[in-house]
């Protein structure tokens, strides 16, 4: 029979806590009922709601027991507080895994797409570990860590921040051997008073709990690079750079884009590597040097690491690409609709224009949020790459890209909405079979919703046939 996750005599110890209830095992921690497995932890903690409130339910999805600070029906272990609880425990998961080496990657864009790609390198190479979805805050990390296994390999966690601040604790919780940050750009800039400088500063915090002798993984090609570097040394890490320079561990030399997949071109340590992925946009040419080394810094072989590059397919919202049938043929939907700013939206623009499609080259955008008072001309700013890129049709909603819309061409002008619910349909009515259509935009302005519609058109044309 497999070892339990936690029994609940070890929580306790973790914690400092007291079991009640007679004793039991989990094999998982759960915050979320509506998320919970059969043999859970149920964490009650506060929010909008007391998570004491759902403790029944948690017990009726299957909860073994729950971490609890004010009495709750069925097992639990007690204790003051079930937030610094759930910190400790995962503390004391980080130290009984003694074998694991643990990396932590951070950036303004691509954390989680390359978090997820070492992941399934790590979990090719052996026993491994990591976040599921973005849980990159100050409850998402320390939760990761409370639900790895004692006999973890290998573990990668995904650290996130808004404001400065955020990520040294959560490095200091991981304390890990390998990180990365992707890049740095204009994002949440609106929460720091010296802009980019200070979002830069902020990523840098990565490094505060960087074990001694770990490796820092960075990217040469951004402007910050030096800056991040000097802090990554004066924290003990080995740099280890990735980029388009001949200087780069990881060198960059051609990214070829092509229906569904592209092939990526690259020197590593001075040795030509060529390797196919299934992702298209061009920020996958930097990302895969960043997985290359971050695996490789986890000591995950060579031919793992590709493996898991070639077969990992894009996340929903980020690029994932499917046909969508109309009754006279079908176009390419690209959705990156859950994250923009305005580094990735060249990215974006820049994959789009290297592909050659039967038809037309559409994008639909929606506001791109926390660019505090340059937000307008960032978004005016979209105009000139959209350009290069040869789109054909740009659709906009929000109030942010009426800053575009306006700064566009009128022969490029495709249609303008005050929400991305209201787009939704201008884009579905213009789409024709062998168009290549991107939706992509925050999260917060509901770029999904876009993509729903032009999703709506395929089921119909299924009914239909």
């Amino acid at each position: 029979m497999a070892e339990p996750l936690w029994t609940a005599e070890e929580i306790a110890k973790a914690v400092g806590g007291k079991v009640t209830g007679g004793g039991f095992a989990v094999n998982g921690v759960s915050i979320d009922t509506r998320s919970i497995e059969t043999g859970d932890l149920f964490v009650a903690l506060a929010g909008v709601r007391d998570g004491h409130e759902f403790v029944g339910q948690a017990r009726a999805a299957g909860a073994a027991g729950s971490l609890a600070s004010q009495p709750v029906e069925g097992p639990a272990v007690m204790v003051e507080d079930t937030f610094k609880a759930l910190e400790r425990l995962g503390e004391a998961a980080r130290d009984r895994a003694t074998k694991a080496r643990r990396g932590a990657v951070t950036g303004s864009v691509g954390k989680t797409s390359v978090t997820q790609a070492v992941r399934a390198g790590l979990m090719l190479a052996g026993k491994g570990h990591s976040s599921v979805k973005s849980y990159n805050n100050h409850i998402g990390v320390p939760l990761t860590l409370a639900r790895m296994p004692r006999d973890t390999q290998r573990a990668v966690f995904e650290i996130g921040m808004n404001h400065e601040g955020e990520i040294a604790p959560l490095s200091r919780f991981v304390r890990p051997h390998a990180v990365a940050i992707t890049t740095v750009g204009p994002v949440h800039v609106e929460n720091f008073p010296d802009g980019e400088a200070g979002v830069a500063r902020a990523k840098a915090e990565i490094f505060a709990g960087i074990e001694p002798g770990g490796v820092a993984v960075l990217n040469a090609d951004n402007r910050w690079f030096e800056v991040l570097s000097a802090e990554a040394r004066k924290a003990g890490a080995e740099v280890r750079s990735f980029g388009s320079g001949e200087t780069c561990d990881a060198r960059l030399i051609d990214f070829q884009p092509q229906a569904g997949h592209a092939v990526v071109q690259t020197r590593l340590h001075g040795k030509a590597l060529d390797f196919p992925i299934l992702q298209t946009g061009f920020h996958w040419g930097p990302n895969s040097m960043a997985v290359l080394l971050m695996l490789e810094a986890l000591d995950v072989d060579l031919g793992d690491s590709l493996a898991a590059l070639g077969s990992f397919e894009p996340l929903a919202g980020r690029g994932a690409e499917r046909q969508i049938r109309l009754p006279a043929g079908a176009f390419t939907l690209i959705d990156e609709s859950y994250n923009a700013n305005p580094v990735s939206m060249a990215a974006a623009f820049a994959s789009l224009g290297a592909r050659k499609p039967v038809g037309r080259r559409i994008v639909a955008l929606t506001d791109m949020l926390e660019l505090g008072a340059e937000g307008p001309a960032f978004h005016a700013g979209l105009a000139e790459p959209l350009a290069s890129a040869k789109v054909d049709l740009v659709f906009c909603a929000g109030p942010l890209m009426k800053s575009l819309w306006d700064a566009l061409p009128s022969t490029r002008r495709g249609g303008y909405a005050e929400t991305a619910a209201e787009l939704g349909p201008l884009v579905a009515q213009a789409a024709e079979p062998g168009d290549l259509v991107m939706v992509k935009g925050s999260n917060g302005s509901k770029a999904g919703a876009v993509t729903a519609a032009l999703t709506l058109l395929d089921a119909r044309s299924g009914e239909a046939g």
